[in-house]
């Protein structure tokens, strides 16, 4: 699972995503997971490869924002575990192995 720490605008449909993933990743690999946020980080945009083709999902809170990396590096590695916290809004990279929760 790869997160995309530069905002995706959220009108952009599965090509234009793929695309994306391409530019900023080098490559849409199989069984792999693409998550994008937008500016404010209240919408997020997940691009699974499934292996025969891309799925394109859109997840919005409605109150919050997701704790999203504004600084470092342009991509971020995720765990299952700190996918999980992530879509619900919650503070993922506090989440180690096998769900452990650490201080930062």
């Amino acid at each position: 699972m790869w997160l995309a720490v530069e905002p995706l605008d959220m009108r952009a449909g599965a090509e234009a995503t793929l695309a994306r993933v391409v530019n900023v990743f080098g490559a849409a690999r199989p069984h792999h997971v693409y998550l994008f946020a937008n500016r404010r980080a209240n919408r997020m945009k997940v691009l699974v490869h499934d292996g025969i083709g891309v799925w394109l999902a859109a997840r919005r809170l409605n109150t919050g924002r997701f704790v999203w990396p504004r600084e470092g590096s342009a991509t971020v590695t995720l765990s299952r575990a700190q996918l999980d916290a992530l879509v619900l809004g919650l503070p993922w990279q506090c989440i180690g192995e096998a769900g452990v929760i650490m201080v930062l």
